[in-house]
């Protein structure tokens, strides 16, 4: 038999042949292939998903919030300077020059009118472009998508992550807002290099303009800086912006926005800069000042939200003639034979200009000025270089203040009911003579010596020690203390004697206030620094009330008035008058520490009251003879003179309370009688009326001597030694 190969049966019954191995394989590759493809997709729509729900946890209402710088007003509207938020103005489109719309677009976003927030098309070409280059050299990130990454922090880290939400985010912008808010926030939000954020302040800083009138070379070249806001700033690389500016220029002219001649009319433009501005922190104790007060009065995301207008009751130009003052007269100073310590002219050689002194180790200075009608701060200087020390001296330092606190002393034993006429020892203290004093304290007055008994007002008008403590323990402590506190003194610590010659700390601003109490009739208007505060809607967020407290009686200010005008005319400030030639209705008092520690003047006239400290951060004497009234007195001379001259006139003298003259007793200070006229003790002063005594003199006794009747010299000083100390004793 032939060999043949045989056929396989026929299957049976129709049942199929079974598939072979490559039928198997790819079934198996089929079905994976559409498992994977639907965990594909169904990984695709749980991300898109995610993202979706994402993107709906932002609030969009953020679009539209964007920080504004601060404007701080002095008390005429003139401005100050500016604080928190960003250096933004925003505008509306109609603001806005075509120009810049038409160059925006050509240059971020030329589709933006035609895509739903993502440009599909441009994502593809980007892709090639990069594919191409080997590098990523394009991105696609529309107008909206730039938007929503510019307006949260969150999405600033650049990832996979931030940019798959960008996306979600900018079709969710894009169906809430038209095409017109979307570019108008964009254009408001973006930053232009240089600090600035928005196409107004752009336009400004750059070219000293509106955004309204921006030419088309202006806004292709303010176009042109979105991509690197520092490497094409015309201020840090004006060669690579005008490459930028012609870029953009191309490109508008490639999609017909422009005309060709347009075009090269705009690209052989030469651009007219603004000078660049300086950069820095701006700043000074005022606006620090400020910037505290502010801090007390908003709340935290009101501030940091800026925009707000602060009407201040500063007056720049005395800030400006005060800054100028104490530099100058600083100056004068640190060249004079007795000064040994570091200028800062020198200290101003070896600074780097940025960093920050803690303690500087040249002559500083300390001012303060308020307002007598209101308690407003005119200005305030709390050193001579803001950049170098940010301490503000004025509010928060705390010195010594010396004899600047013998007026409330007095003051103090006015209310007692001792006269400006009463006679006071003026001589060694004798061991127990003085309440709380500790053994063997007696301070001594600054010219050495002892002149016997003098008047009170004397006491105050020379300045002398001896007689402060005397007068001071009649006041007592507790009046005193009390006294203070209604003055705005913030001293803590437990009162004792020393109180009386100034062992006494404060500052210029609490000094100020305080010296006011006399020009205001014995009222003291809290000092305050921001009168009214509104937001960009011009609704009012805040408006100050005057407050003020009755410190002493009036007759005791009018009596404290006299006395204090006579320290400028015969006392330690004689100066003020006769080398300062001041003129105006005024009184004060000087001040100075213990070595020439501090120096000290304060003083008011009837329409503003000022205090200035000098001395060195760490305390240490300042030069031999650096009294108050040589250190301090003529910085107050040139910043009062300066106040006067912008409108702070004095007002006409106070009216007072009516007065009468009285008979009265040297060491009573009650109404006198015969035995007080007999004795040499009585003389005769005008007084308010509230202020006359309502009782004859208890040492002499006797009756009332009539106010008509003259009253006699003292009669040596030997009995009235001997009454002084009697009367001083009880």
């Amino acid at each position: 038999m032939s060999s043949r190969k045989k056929n396989p049966p026929p299957a049976l019954g129709g049942v199929r042949a079974a598939p072979t191995a490559w039928q198997r394989f790819k079934r198996r590759m089929l079905l994976l292939f559409t498992a994977l493809s639907l965990l594909a997709a169904l990984a695709g729509t749980a991300l898109v998903g995610f993202y979706v729900e994402l993107a709906q946890q932002y609030d969009l209402q953020a679009l539209g919030q964007m920080p504004e710088r601060t404007q701080v007003l002095d008390h005429r509207g003139e401005l100050l300077g500016t604080m928190h938020g960003e250096n933004r103005i925003v505008v509306p489109t109609a603001e806005i020059s075509p120009f810049f719309i038409k160059a925006l677009l050509a240059r971020e976003d030329s589709r933006f009118y035609d895509h739903g927030g993502v440009d599909y098309i441009g994502v593809l070409r980007a892709a090639l472009r990069n594919v191409r280059d080997g590098r990523v050299v394009q991105g696609a990130s529309t107008l909206t998508m730039q938007l929503a990454r510019n307006s949260y922090p969150q999405l600033s880290a650049k990832s996979f992550h931030r940019k798959f939400l960008e996306v979600m985010l900018a079709r969710r912008i894009e169906a809430q807002f038209s095409k017109e808010q979307i570019l108008e926030l964009y254009m408001n939000r973006i930053f232009f290099g240089a600090g600035v954020y928005g196409i107004q302040r752009a336009a400004q800083i750059y070219f000293g303009k509106n955004a309204a009138d921006l030419s088309l070379g202006e806004a292709a070249m303010i176009a042109g800086i979105i991509r690197g806001p520092m490497r094409f700033s015309p201020f840090r690389n004006y060669e690579g912006a005008v490459r930028e500016r012609n870029t953009v220029l191309k490109r508008m002219l490639e999609l017909g926005v422009i005309g060709a001649e347009e075009e090269l009319q705009a690209r052989y433009e030469e651009p007219v800069m603004r000078a660049q501005p300086v950069f820095v922190f701006q700043g000074d104790w005022a606006l620090d000042s400020v910037r505290r007060d502010l801090d007390r009065l908003l709340e935290e995301r009101e501030i940091q939200e800026g925009g707000l207008v602060v009407h201040t009751t500063l007056n720049r130009d005395l800030q400006r003639a005060a800054e100028s003052a104490v530099e100058a007269r600083l100056r004068e100073i640190e060249k004079q034979p007795g000064y040994r310590h570091r200028s800062k002219a020198t200290f101003d050689q070896g600074w780097d200009g940025v960093s920050e002194v803690t303690s500087t180790p040249y002559l500083q200075a300390a001012l303060s000025v308020i307002d007598n009608h209101n308690g407003g701060v005119l200005a305030v200087i709390g050193g001579r270089d803001y950049r170098q020390s940010k301490f503000n001296r004025a509010s928060m330092g705390r010195r010594q203040i010396g004899s600047t606190i013998k007026p409330f002393v007095y003051a103090a034993a006015l209310q007692k009911g001792m006269l400006p006429g009463t006679l006071v020892e003026d001589a060694p203290l004798r061991r127990g003579e003085i309440d709380g004093a500790y053994s063997g304290w007696s301070p001594q007055n600054s010219d050495g010596r002892f002149l016997g008994p003098l008047p009170w007002s004397q006491g105050l008008v020379q300045s002398r020690n001896t007689v402060s403590v005397r007068v001071g323990n009649v006041a007592g402590l507790e009046s005193l203390q009390e006294l203070l506190s209604n003055a705005g003194f913030s001293e803590e610590g437990k009162p004792n004697p020393q109180w009386y010659i100034g062992n006494f700390s404060g500052n210029a601003r609490e000094l100020a206030s305080a010296f006011s109490v006399f020009a205001n009739d014995g009222l003291r208007r809290r000092p305050f620094l921001i009168s009214k505060i509104t937001d960009k809607a011009g609704n009012t967020l805040y408006e100050d009330s005057a407050l003020e407290v009755e410190v002493m009686a009036p007759g005791v200010a009018q009596l404290m008035r006299r006395t204090l005008s006579e320290v400028l005319e015969d006392g330690t400030a004689a100066a003020l008058r006769s080398q300062h030639d001041f003129k105006e209705i005024a009184g004060g008092k000087t001040g100075t520490t213990n070595d020439f520690r501090d120096a000290w003047f304060a003083g008011y006239t009837t329409r503003f009251s000022a205090a200035v400290w000098v001395g060195l951060d760490q305390p240490a004497s300042i030069m031999q003879g650096g009294f108050g009234a040589r250190l301090a007195l003529p910085i107050w001379a040139d910043v009062a003179k300066q106040a006067v001259s912008l409108g702070f006139a004095s007002d006409s003298a106070p009216a007072g309370l009516p007065t009468r003259a009285a008979n009265l007793c040297r060491l009573s200070s009650a109404l006198a009688t015969a035995s007080c006229q007999a004795q040499g003790c009585a003389y005769r002063d005008e007084l308010p009326l509230p202020m006359i005594p309502a009782h004859s003199c208890p040492v002499h006794g006797g009756g009332a001597v009539s106010s008509a009747r003259r009253p006699l010299a003292p009669q040596g000083e030997g009995g009235i030694m001997q009454r002084l100390r009697g009367w001083f004793s009880r």
